[in-house]
Formats: C-alpha cells, structure tokens, sequence
C-alpha cells in the first residue's frame, strides 16, 4: 500500500498499522461472517453445531424450528463456509467447518456463552 499522507500525526505507528492492512475483499469476507453472527437464529445452530455434529431433523428439534427453515440458515452457514456436511445414508449431517474461521467462531460463541466445550481441539 502506498504511503499515506495522514492530516494528524500524533506520534502512534498508523503508517505501519496501514501498511498492514488487509485487502478490501478480506473486508468483506470478514463481514459477512460476522453477519451470519449477527442472526440469533444461525447463532443458535452454530452453537449447536460447535459441539454436535447433527442432522437438519435434530437440529431443528434442538431450536425449535421447522426442518425447512433449519435447512434455509443451514444453506446460508454453508455457503459462507462456516459449516461443512457429510452424507451418513439417507442423511446430511451438519457440523463446523475445519477452518481458522469456524474455529475462531467456535472460541468466541464459547467465550460469549461462557461454555467449556468438551470437543475444543478435537475435529
């Protein structure tokens, strides 16, 4: 990135920090996870989904949602790459991805909920 010429300079490292700085498009990508956060309903399946690997059918039970909804925030997590799938027969089951990004979210729902989950390093 091009140096900047910064109006105020208070003696703090900003060229630096600018220097640094991540591409637009990570930007985005950030914030749309962080927007999948910012829906309780997907908030809820991903807590689920932290510490169980489930079918749409128990996940649903486990919120209190019909199987079609459940599959439409399913589809949305997917899509982000927050949460992956597996085929077991008839079934699709639904667990977090093996990202940084799904585990950093996996920390942080943990840390917001104040949970010890059992299954932390363990995928």
């Amino acid at each position: 990135m091009a140096e900047l010429s910064i109006p105020h300079q208070h003696g703090g490292h900003l060229q630096e920090v600018l220097r640094r700085m991540p591409e637009e498009g990570d930007f985005i990508v950030a914030a749309d996870v962080f927007g999948q956060l910012s829906d309780a309903t997907r908030l809820r399946i991903l807590w689920v989904l932290c510490h169980s690997e489930e079918c749409v059918t128990n996940i649903a039970a486990a919120v209190g949602m019909s199987d079609p909804a459940v599959s439409h925030h399913l589809r949305i997590l997917k899509k982000t790459g927050v949460i992956k799938s597996r085929r077991v027969g008839k079934e699709v089951h639904y667990t977090l991805a093996d990202t940084e990004e799904a585990e950093l979210i996996h920390r942080m729902i943990d840390d917001v909920f104040a949970m010890n989950c059992p299954n932390v390093g363990i995928r």
